[in-house]
């Protein structure tokens, strides 16, 4: 199938790549590019950038991130199955309770970074990163022969994301939404369409995500919030990736692999070695803890001209010696300043520390630094992780 843009260059989208409740939507609202995420399309940009950067840190912003899956995971073992999963303690995972999680391989190494909901007892989605979790979870529970069916529901998320989108999302729902604790979610509707309206999403700018449960009532859900949106000014957008490293969030793929392990990029809270459960990776994440890191994620200041993105990594020296690499790099407006993480060798990782970076033939200079960049961590994420 192929879409003719304004300029009336072809757009060729192809049959075998999903499309979401929303796509045909962010085609109407001029979604100019798309990557493949979880074999679908992800929109990735409308006015540039920078202007989608801004809008979503000064106004309302409205996402098509129904290519973020939900691996649904139901039957009498389902909890037990979730806490096989993930180094992370469940023990007080309440209903209509989000929280992050790190899925880790047998050698440690990160799997997905996936946010969990726990929609009843015996009923969770795991909402992932780009990967086929969906299959590694089908594995598992027939190797570890649990009672449990999992499977790919019909939900869909459409993020509404910005400091203006309390106002919004008030309007649609009521005022209800403004006290909803970060991290919980509360399964309501809007005209008859069913949603799970959760206070989550990719920013830290403050917003919801809106998983409908509905597939054929996408391009309905999308207006809705469009018009609810028109007094502040809501426009299209997309996850920022100049926000998202300001925020100090990181990627999966760059920033993140399962080559990555989750105490060399800062997320040894979310590891429990004690609990009782042998969950995958448990033994290899107890013998990193006790012999040490080797690396770690850091941030960075780098000292060139504004960057556009990094599309490889950039090797990164210290005292003429090659000692890792930059995973993201960017641009930062409202800093004036280049940033980005870098996974360096462990006496490379104190902040101050002066590194070199090869971008293209050229040696930059850079500086260790500690991220976030931007903290707005105790205003729109608190108590995410407790």
């Amino acid at each position: 199938m192929t879409y003719t843009s304004k300029n009336n260059n072809p757009k060729v989208i192809s049959f075998q790549i999903r499309k979401s409740p929303y796509f045909e939507a962010t085609q109407r609202y001029g979604c100019k590019s798309y990557i493949i995420y979880n074999n679908m399309y992800l929109p990735m940009g409308y006015q540039g950038m920078v202007n989608d950067y801004w809008y979503l840190k000064k106004g309302v912003t409205l996402w098509d991130v129904g290519a973020e899956r939900q691996v649904e995971i139901t039957g009498p073992d389902a909890f037990k199955f979730l806490q096989n999963l993930t180094p992370r303690n469940l023990t007080n995972f309440d209903i209509g309770q989000c929280k992050y999680v790190t899925l880790t391989n047998p050698d440690g190494g990160i799997l997905n970074d996936p946010v969990a909901l726990r929609l009843a007892k015996n009923h969770f989605w795991l909402s992932i990163a780009d990967r086929d979790i969906w299959l590694w979870a089908k594995g598992l529970a027939q190797g570890l022969q649990m009672q449990v069916t999992i499977q790919e529901p019909d939900a869909s998320p459409l993020a509404i994301q910005g400091p203006l989108s309390f106002n919004v999302v008030a309007d649609l729902f009521g005022n209800w939404v403004r006290e909803m604790p970060y991290f919980r979610f509360r399964e309501t509707e809007i005209e008859g369409i069913p949603i799970v309206l959760a206070r989550t999403g990719w920013s830290k700018q403050g917003g919801y995500e809106l998983y409908l449960r509905d597939g054929k009532k996408g391009d309905r859900l999308w207006e809705l919030v469009m018009e609810a949106g028109k007094p502040y000014d809501i426009q299209p957008g997309t996850p920022s990736y100049i926000e998202r490293v300001e925020s100090g969030l990181l990627n999966y793929w760059q920033d993140i692999t399962d080559q990555t392990n989750p105490f060399e990029v800062g997320l040894g809270k979310l590891v429990s070695l004690k609990q009782e459960v042998d969950y995958v990776g448990k033994e290899a994440l107890k013998k990193i803890k006790s012999d040490g890191i080797k690396r770690k994620l850091v941030g960075i200041y780098i000292h060139s001209k504004p960057l556009s993105q990094n599309a490889q990594p950039w090797a990164i020296e210290c005292n003429g010696e090659h000692v890792g690499e930059i995973t993201s790099a960017i641009y930062s407006p409202d800093l004036d300043k280049n940033i980005g993480f870098a996974m360096v060798d462990i006496q490379c990782g104190k902040p101050g520390t002066k590194l070199a970076i090869k971008i293209d033939k050229e040696k930059v200079d850079a500086t260790v630094t500690s991220y976030p960049f931007i903290d707005n961590s105790e205003k729109v994420w608190a108590g995410v992780i407790r």
